[in-house]
């Protein structure tokens, strides 16, 4: 018999392209094409540097074709300066980082790189006209869009219009035109892609700090629920005893008896849930891991094959998962996660939590990934010892980070 822990979808790993789901504790999911993009993009330097040498290559091409147009050493001295200018405020229109600067400046910054694509125009003739692509980018990613795209179509159809004015053919108009137009929209691209990658990673940075705390949360309200009545009785009847310990001495000690039962109770109470030993479902926490780490952007695929037991080893194999999870959230930079359960035929339960966000290696690296504090996985260990079951992790074939727990499904103590 086979079950699989989805989430509501027919199979495990599955999606949708507009599957929006909820993670725990009313934590927004990434929607599959927005966790996709931040999964499969490059990393923001990288998109950024991507950027910078599209608007550097374009920038060559300018200047060579200034350098076949004319050897004046002014020229291109003062050609290399208007270049290096119309590339600073290139990045100041498109960079992320200067988003701020950019909703203060931007209007003046924007009019600047209009004078030095304008006015250089009839001294340098055609060659500077390939300009208006960037002044149309930066049109665009500066303005509201109500008023850019006509400006951009105004920039393109001056670019048309450049070559009469400079005595220059149809051919070479419509050319500059389409030239224009195509770079700007490529800049405006790529710079939009860059700052939403940015702006995605981010995102998933704060979902998964907020999935972090939803779980902190949730452990404290275990810690109140469990402990609220008992710490009030005590209170309560400690108040008691004191009020009786002169005039009812033997009633003050019925209450004192009590109050020392429910303070055993509560000490075992504060021990189960230190230890992760309530009752738990491997199958519900599997369900609530997954989006958990889809809220974190993690892709997640969860499969649960066999009858899962009930009891003692349910709950330790769910508190191995929420560890694992908890450990993946705040120390890994994972993308995809893998958690897959099954039994032996001899008996025995296997968890399995794999992900690939292990920092790459040196030669004879242990193949566990360094956490800021290995005392959880160190308890889970114990806890799994002391009912005949064993956690193991290393590197699989993939570069997957495995961690690999398994305890018999029925437990007998002594």
């Amino acid at each position: 018999m086979e079950a699989t822990a989805s989430s509501g979808r027919a199979k495990a790993g599955s999606s949708t392209a507009d599957d929006v789901e909820t993670g725990t504790g009313g934590i927004p999911a990434l929607s599959t094409a927005v966790r996709t993009l931040g999964v499969d993009a490059p990393p923001p330097q990288v998109a950024l540097s991507i950027l910078v040498l599209v608007m550097s290559g374009f920038m060559l091409v300018g200047f060579l074709n200034i350098l076949e147009a004319s050897s004046s050493p002014t020229i291109l001295i003062v050609t290399g300066a208007g270049f290096v200018a119309i590339f600073g405020l290139q990045l100041v229109h498109s960079a992320h980082r200067l988003r701020r600067l950019r909703a203060r400046w931007g209007r003046w910054t924007l009019a600047l790189q209009a004078l030095l694509t304008y006015l250089p125009l009839f001294t340098l003739g055609l060659a500077w006209g390939g300009m208006g692509g960037f002044l149309g980018a930066s049109v665009l990613l500066v303005l509201p869009a109500r008023a850019a795209w006509p400006l951009f179509g105004a920039v393109g159809a001056i670019a048309c219009v450049t070559g009469p004015l400079l005595d220059q053919g149809v051919i070479s108009s419509v050319y500059i035109g389409v030239s224009t137009i195509l770079t700007g929209l490529i800049v405006y691209g790529l710079s939009r892609l860059a700052n939403l990658v940015v702006e995605v990673q981010g995102a998933q940075q704060a979902l998964a700090r907020l999935a972090v705390g939803q779980e902190r949360l949730r452990f404290a309200r275990d810690l109140h629920d469990l402990l609220g009545y008992s710490l009030s009785a005590i209170t309560l009847k400690s108040e008691l005893a004191r009020r009786l310990v002169h005039c009812e001495a033997d009633r003050a000690l019925v209450e004192l008896e009590n109050i020392l039962e429910i303070s055993r109770q509560a000490l075992a109470d504060v021990r189960t849930v230190a230890r992760g030993y309530r009752d738990m479902s491997l199958a519900t926490e599997a369900v609530s891991a997954r989006a958990v780490l889809e809220a974190g952007g993690i892709h997640a695929t969860v499969e649960i094959r066999g009858q899962l037991p009930e009891g003692e080893t349910s709950t330790i194999m769910a508190t191995v998962l929420r560890e694992a999870v908890t450990n993946l959230l705040r120390h890994s930079k994972a993308e995809h996660c893998r958690i897959e359960s099954w039994t032996t035929p001899a008996g025995r339960l296997v968890l399995t939590i794999a992900n690939d966000g292990v920092e790459k290696a040196g030669p004879g690296a242990a193949g566990v990934p360094s956490g800021r504090d290995g005392s959880g996985l160190h308890n889970l260990q114990f806890r799994l010892a002391a009912i005949g079951g064993r956690l193991s992790s290393g590197i699989d074939d993939k570069g997957w980070f495995v961690l690999t727990a398994e305890a018999p499904i029925a437990v007998e103590h002594d």
